[in-house]
Order: C-alpha cells, then sequence, then structure tokens
C-alpha cells in the first residue's frame, strides 16, 4: 500500500503532509501565510503572477508555492532574503503599471495588491511607472459593472472565473507582453456582450478593476429630499453577509441590527423582500401546478415541462442568451425584489395614501444583477418604473459607515408592517435550494392538506453546495381538486453556478430531462454567494452564510409561505387570487430572446 503522506521542511521544521497538497497548502496547515494575487480557492492553479514564490533548497529558481505540489524530501524557505526581495520586486513592477490613487478607489482598504504593498511597506519606487503612460480604459456603461483597465494587474481571476464558475466567457486575456490586457469580445462594453451581470468577476478580482455601479449618492439624496417616500426591501442574502462588512465573523445573522441601521439612515419604511419571497412561492407553486393539469390532465402538448425558477436575473440573461428556444420553461413570475417594486408603487401607495409619483422604491441585494434588472423595460408594470436603486451589501455597509452608526451597538429591530412580515420558506431564497424547498412546503400542502414529509420541514436533500442535486416527492392521497396527481412523484433538480446549469439545460433542451421543476440560481451557493456580497468570498464562507440561513429559518415561528397573514392580506384586499388578472399585470412577465455574442 502506498504511503499517502510525504515528509518535508518548512523553514528548518520537519512535518508531514498529504500526498499532492501544493506547498501553498501545506505552508497554510502549519500556520504560515504565503502572500497570493492569482490564486483563489473557488478556481484552478494558474501560478502567473510569481507573488507566492518560495525557494526549494537544491532549485536553482524560485517556485510558485500555489503550483507546486509537496515531494518527499523536499526543504521549502518561505521567508529567505531571496524570496523576501523576489515578492518585493514583483509587487513593485505591478504598482508600476497600476493606477495607485488608493484614496479615491472604491476598492481602498479592501485591496489584496493595497494590503501586500502595505505589508511589504513599498516605500520607494524603484521602477518607472508606467501607469500614467498607458491608455487605460474605464467601461461605465453597464448598469452593473465598472471595468478600470488602469487598476488591472492581469491576474486573470476574472477571465477563469467566467469560464470556469459561470462557463460564460465574457472576459479573456487579449494581445502579449506589455499590450497584454483583460477584454470583452472585440473589446465591445460589457453591457454590449453576453454578459450576464452576475458579478462574481467582482468578487474574485483583488483589487479595484471591477467594482459594481454604485448608486449611493442618488439614495442619500433621495432620502434628503422632504417631498419623497423612501421605502427600502432587504434580501434574505444580506442580513447573513453584512455582518462581515461590519467586522464581525462570517456566518453570523444581523437581520434586527440591519433594520434599526437602515432605520437610522432615514429610510421612510424599512421592508422585508422576504415577503414577496413568500408572495412568489403562491405564485410560482400556482403556476407548476397549473402547468402539471394542463399536461397530465388536459394532454396539452403545448405546455413547457419542466417549469424553471426566475427568481436569479443573472440566470434569466444567461437563458435569454444561450438557451433561447427553452424560454417558454420559465416560470413568468418575476423575481421578488421586482414583485416588491410593482406593489411599493401599487398597494402599498394606496394603502398608506401616497401618490406613487413621490416614492422611492430602494432595494438592498446581494446581487450586481439586480441593478440591470431594474434596468429593464419589462420592469414598470406599476406605471413607474418598479424599482428606482438596487444597492449592494457592499454599499448598503458604506452607508451604515457614512452615516457614523457603530452597528454591533445597534438594539435590534423589526421591519414595518405592510409588506415587512415573512416566514422561514422567505428567508431560505438566500441559500441554493432555498426556492426550490419553499415551494415543495407549500405545493405539497396545498395539494394533499398535510405537511411535507420530511422532518421538521426541512427538505435536506435539496441543500448543500454540489453544483447539481436531485430530489423528489412522492404525492399520495391528494384532496378531490389534485386527485390527477395520485402517485406522481414530483422530481425536482437544483443548479447553482451557471457551467452547472448549463447541464441541467442540456438536458432539457435534448429532451431528456425527466424533471417536473427547476431552481437554477446564477452564484455559487445561490444568493448568499452573490456578486454583491462582502468580500472575499470562499467555499467556507459561504457555507458558514448557509447555515445561519437555516437558522433563521428555523427560529422563526411561520415557516410555509402560504401562512403568511400578510400575504393573506395582500390577496384578500388587492390581489384577489394566485394567478389572477391583477396578479398576470404587476407580478409576471415574459423574457427576451438574445444574440449569442
Amino acid at each position: 500500500m502506498m504511503n499517502k503522506n510525504v515528509n518535508i521542511t518548512i523553514n528548518g521544521f520537519r512535518v508531514e503532509v498529504k500526498k499532492g497538497m501544493t506547498i501553498l497548502e501545506a505552508a497554510e496547515e502549519e500556520g504560515i501565510k504565503i502572500p497570493t494575487l492569482c490564486y483563489h480557492k473557488d478556481l484552478c492553479v494558474a501560478g502567473n503572477c510569481r507573488v507566492c514564490v518560495v525557494e526549494v533548497v537544491g532549485q536553482k529558481r524560485l517556485s510558485a508555492a500555489c503550483a507546486t505540489p509537496c515531494e518527499d524530501g523536499m526543504e521549502i524557505l518561505t521567508n529567505s532574503l531571496k524570496v523576501r526581495n523576489s515578492r518585493k520586486h514583483i509587487i513593485e513592477l505591478l504598482l508600476a503599471e497600476h493606477n495607485a490613487d488608493c484614496t479615491k478607489c472604491y476598492r481602498n482598504g479592501n485591496c489584496e495588491l493595497q494590503k501586500l504593498a502595505s505589508e511589504y511597506k513599498i516605500m520607494t519606487q524603484d521602477f518607472l511607472e508606467l501607469s500614467p503612460l498607458k491608455n487605460y480604459t474605464i467601461d461605465m456603461y453597464s448598469p452593473s459593472i465598472m471595468k478600470d483597465d488602469s487598476k488591472c494587474i492581469r491576474c486573470q481571476r476574472c477571465v477563469r472565473t467566467c469560464a470556469e464558475l459561470q462557463g460564460v466567457n465574457a472576459l479573456t486575456v487579449a494581445y502579449k507582453g506589455d499590450r497584454m490586457k483583460i477584454a470583452t469580445f472585440f473589446e465591445k462594453a460589457m453591457n454590449d456582450v453576453v454578459c450576464t451581470n452576475c458579478g462574481q468577476c467582482i468578487n474574485h478580482c483583488p483589487t479595484g478593476a471591477l467594482v459594481e455601479r454604485n448608486y449611493i449618492e442618488e439614495v442619500w439624496n433621495a432620502i434628503s429630499d422632504l417631498g419623497k417616500h423612501v421605502v427600502v426591501q432587504t434580501a434574505p442574502a444580506v442580513r447573513v453577509g453584512l455582518g462581515e462588512e461590519m467586522g464581525m465573523k462570517p456566518g453570523e445573522a444581523v437581520t434586527g441590527k440591519m433594520v434599526a441601521a437602515l432605520r437610522r439612515l432615514g429610510f421612510d419604511s424599512v421592508l422585508d423582500t422576504d415577503f414577496t419571497a413568500d408572495l412568489t412561492i403562491l405564485e410560482e407553486g400556482t403556476e407548476l401546478l397549473t402547468r402539471l393539469k394542463k399536461a397530465l390532465v388536459e394532454k396539452d402538448q403545448t405546455v413547457s415541462i419542466p417549469m424553471i425558477t426566475s427568481c436569479s436575473p443573472g440566470w434569466i440573461k444567461y437563458i435569454e442568451h444561450l438557451y433561447p428556444d427553452n424560454l417558454e420553461n420559465l416560470s413568468t413570475c418575476k423575481s421578488p425584489q421586482q414583485m416588491f417594486g410593482a406593489l411599493a408603487k401599487t398597494y402599498y401607495a394606496k394603502a398608506r395614501n401616497i401618490d406613487p409619483e413621490n416614492i422611492v422604491s430602494v432595494s438592498i441585494m446581494p446581487c450586481t444583477a439586480k441593478k440591470y434588472e431594474a434596468h429593464r423595460p419589462e420592469m414598470h408594470d406599476s406605471g413607474y418604473r418598479d424599482v428606482d436603486y438596487v444597492l449592494t451589501t457592499r454599499e448598503l455597509a458604506i452607508m451604515v459607515k457614512q452615516a457614523g452608526l457603530d452597528f454591533e451597538k445597534l438594539p435590534p429591530a423589526k421591519f414595518d408592517r405592510l409588506m415587512g412580515e415573512s416566514t422561514g420558506a422567505g428567508v431560505i431564497f438566500g441559500a441554493t435550494g432555498g426556492v426550490m424547498e419553499a415551494a415543495l412546503r407549500t405545493v405539497y400542502e396545498l395539494v394533499t392538506g398535510r405537511e411535507v414529509p420530511f422532518e421538521k420541514l426541512n427538505i435536506k436533500p435539496v441543500r448543500g453546495m454540489e453544483g447539481v442535486r436531485k430530489a423528489s416527492v412522492k404525492i399520495d392521497n391528494p384532496l378531490e381538486e389534485w386527485a390527477f396527481l395520485d402517485g406522481v412523484e414530483l422530481k425536482c433538480a437544483v443548479a447553482h453556478g451557471l457551467v452547472n446549469a448549463k447541464k441541467i439545460m442540456d438536458t432539457v433542451k435534448a429532451g431528456k430531462a425527466d424533471f417536473h421543476f427547476v431552481e437554477i440560481m446564477a452564484c455559487p451557493g445561490g444568493c448568499l454567494g452573490g456578486g454583491g456580497q462582502p468580500i472575499p468570498t470562499n467555499p467556507e464562507i459561504r457555507k458558514k452564510r448557509a447555515e445561519a440561513i437555516y437558522a433563521e429559518d428555523t427560529s422563526l415561528s411561520l415557516r410555509k409561505s402560504h401562512d403568511n397573514p400578510e400575504v393573506q392580506k395582500l390577496y384578500k384586499d388587492f390581489l384577489k387570487e394566485p394567478l389572477g388578472e391583477l396578479s398576470h399585470h404587476l407580478l409576471h412577465t415574459k423574457y427576451t430572446r438574445r444574440e449569442r455574442f
């Protein structure tokens, strides 16, 4: 039997590590920090920045720690004079081509290059500063993402992210040598290529070369305008991410403090996107049952099965570009953000006796694609732009800091009523599999009159971080109205990350998918890993955020969307019924075929 461990020496200390482990991983296990820039736990190894070089005794050249596997008997020096000088020179070279006007940079204080320059005390510049001599471009045409080439260090993390995690390939490496740059197809604006606006490139960029379009000043101006009534909604994943931006550990739910902070920022009404997440389940669940009835009873060949969720705007743009022939498989439901926006300027305005023209609708989202979604021409069914401004979790944190609030000392507060009540089902929308789980809790009970047959409502087969997950629920003894579903095994699939969405969609396109219902989220981990969430992100952090979301779900007394009393009141007083005429007008939409380039 082969020995699975190897013996190496790191800085004079003998250690035993697993065979195949890289020097970087071995050093990390031993509590030795090796700096990196191009390396990221989410991505394949590239080894092209060379900041992580170490000295292997007996070898002439320094080795990239991220790309060099440990070998038996290897002697490694991570802090020799040769190593320190090499790292320092590499950082100086990167700074020579970098627009280092750090105080004006959006990533100031959270930039990996800036941090390395500080740690290695780059006080002088031995190399000619080339950044002022180069013709850089700043792409500001997208409503979601800004691309500033002057801050790019060409680590290619964004390129690998777009290819490996998302399978979109909107970004690539162009030219060679000193002309090398990260570019789009024919160097078009990001708004004009197959970019899904997911923002994963932002989350994985070590500098400020890729950042979200921010609307902080516009929101401050709206709050300061006494003639405007500013309502704010907060997505479920924000409450498990915001704490990280405020110095807290990953995985802490800060719902109450978040609400308190928003109120102190001056918003007139602090409401919850989870309310319309619950509403989405009523609309989407009814739509699914309607499709199944048409397919199974009426034998309608035009009904598209499986039905696929439409909550993730990055996923929507992806299918519009790459699988336009399957748009009919999408649920017609708008996302919870857009449902909320439409209701804010109709139902809410009427109930509060406010002229909708004076309502400014703001949403706090874990997602950069939500900014694009709010700009879509379809999203004006209230008679106005349904959502005026979208801020990311990171932007909200900036506003809290600008206001001088000591976040951790804020006493918890509760959401305002009327579109502020939610259930645990709405909360779990923030995790991959959450929409599916919430839908099954409601659909099964609507059909059978009984709770879904999983322990304490926790449908664990749809949970987890596997790229594609499958589950099924057998329907026995349904209510008379749904007798045609008796014995039907409702088959479901869940995918997160667009590279996994492709796996599902290829089977749907080929007519080989045997699912009834599919949930797809554009980002790794679902919304909790969205492009607007705190940086850094990695699998461990996303796992802790997911645990916080499920803990919040189990702590609530109401955990099924159809039990939400405010949703029930909404139907009674305004919408009347799911999939009704007014619901169709305000809460549903159609999507657009787009070019593939």
